[in-house]
């Protein structure tokens, strides 16, 4: 793989994202929770409101529901949401203490047998549940939903005891994997960049970077999208570039990438910025409310990006 350096790609002027306009469509269109995360990372608001904003989110068993991930619908707690909850509480620096002990329970009470979680559970059944996500009696573990959430903990030195086998889990689904799509890929990139075993770590990672670019599952040139295949099951044109993977500089995933292939997938990010100030969703739509309500969380993930590489100061008006 080629060398990059581990610091942020100088940024290349003019192409840069409008905050203004960013911040204009979060209050036009987002959930009382994403406005107050804009507010926390971009205009310098407080954690409190956040934690508010996502405790109305919270079920009395410790998991999150209420379409908090907006592709599945109704009141019952599901492993998605409560890994979106802990992206929130990490976000804000409060993923620690009670706080994750009380998520650490229902992850035990929500795991399958071998201690790690399925995307969905059962309950779901009955509720609305965008087409992609099934939702089946017997639900196995997946990488998808446990590495995210286990990265997270991992990150925030939270030691429970049903981290063991989750990150045993992890461990052995990554090091086993032949044949992949991307949101499977990013959810492994979520655990290996804050596991504590760096020398695994950063072996695992290499290995997953020549699979990635074998199956071409990166699109390195945004100018020529039909050359690089669609995973099956997924949208049309719902491709993934090297930001999805490397979110950061400090990502294992940036050494995938060169410089050159790294500048143009910014270059395409800041691009994708649209005149009503907010990112697309590039997955398939299949509700109106649910895209209404995933564009502020991309929005906000875009410009996180962004800002990680250098390329915006966070400056409205």
């Amino acid at each position: 793989m080629a060398e990059t350096g581990a610091s942020p790609l100088p940024p290349t002027p003019p192409a840069h994202p409008s905050l203004f306009r960013a911040e204009q469509f979060m209050w036009l269109t987002a959930r009382v929770l994403e406005q107050r995360l804009f507010s926390y990372h971009f205009l310098d608001g407080g954690p409190d409101a956040v934690e508010t904003a996502l405790d109305a989110y919270r079920n009395e068993d410790g998991g999150y529901g209420h379409a908090l991930e907006p592709d599945l619908r109704g009141p019952v707690s599901q492993p998605l949401h409560t890994g979106r909850a802990l992206r929130v509480l990490d976000a804000i620096e409060r993923c620690g203490g009670q706080r994750a002990e009380r998520v650490c329970r229902y992850l035990t009470a929500a795991s399958t047998a071998d201690g790690a979680l399925p995307a969905v559970r059962p309950s779901q059944r009955g509720y609305p549940t965008a087409p992609f996500v099934p939702v089946v009696d017997n639900p196995p573990s997946e990488l998808l939903a446990t590495g995210p959430v286990v990265g997270l903990l991992h990150r925030n030195e939270v030691w429970h005891a049903w981290l063991f086998r989750a990150t045993d889990f992890c461990w052995q689904a990554i090091e086993y994997l032949e044949k992949s799509h991307p949101y499977e890929i990013e959810a492994a990139v979520a655990f290996l960049d804050t596991v504590p075993d760096r020398s695994r770590a950063e072996a695992t990672a290499d290995r997953l970077g020549r699979l990635v670019r074998e199956q071409r599952l990166a699109a390195l040139d945004p100018e020529h999208l039909d050359a690089y295949p669609v995973a099956p099951g997924y949208a049309p044109r719902e491709h993934h570039f090297p930001h999805d993977f490397a979110k950061s500089p400090d990502s294992l995933a940036r050494a995938w990438f060169t410089d050159e292939e790294m500048t143009r997938s910014l270059d395409f990010l800041t691009a994708e910025q649209e005149a009503d100030g907010g990112w697309p969703i590039r997955w398939r739509q299949w509700a109106p409310a649910a895209a209404l309500e995933a564009r502020p969380v991309v929005t906000i993930e875009a410009l996180h990006t962004l800002r990680a590489y250098g390329r915006f100061v966070a400056e409205t008006g």
